[in-house]
């Protein structure tokens, strides 16, 4: 069966019970999509956990090597890595201390060994959709 994004409802209210984003390869550089989109987050209100082993500190939030070394409860993992390297980032995913709501590939990445992996541990799934459009259409006012 082909993979389906969850509804833009769905997506929308994951969006509103969100709190705090786990970045996979958020890069320290201004001129990268991931640090703007997730500095666009940031200023929406959003608490980003940077993910990246190369990098102290992003947007002032101190990197995390690893998702495993983060502590607090995530809500979104979104992912900043190329398709083919999402799978092993889905299973570090599904072993973090507190289970995500979500594991979000950003626009352009697509991986449906990495969304079975995380949809069969219970977290939704959604490829290929940037995170800093879908909540500017969904919830534009927050």
């Amino acid at each position: 069966m082909a993979f389906e994004n969850p509804s833009r409802d769905r997506i929308k209210e994951l969006l509103q019970q969100t709190k705090t984003i786990a970045v996979v390869g958020l890069s320290d550089k201004p001129d990268r999509t991931s640090y703007m989109v997730s500095e666009a987050m940031q200023k929406k209100g959003y608490r980003i956990i940077p993910v990246n082993p190369n990098v102290a500190s992003v947007l002032g939030e101190k990197s995390y090597a690893s998702l495993a070394d983060i502590e607090e409860p995530v809500d979104i993992v979104n992912v900043f890595r190329r398709s083919e390297e999402t799978a092993a980032v889905a299973r570090h995913v599904v072993k973090m201390k507190t289970k995500p709501k979500a594991f979000w590939l950003q626009q352009g990445i697509y991986n449906e060994e990495a969304a079975d992996i995380v949809r069969e541990a219970g977290i939704m799934a959604i490829m290929d959709r940037c995170i800093k459009v879908e909540d500017s259409i969904l919830l534009p006012h927050k």
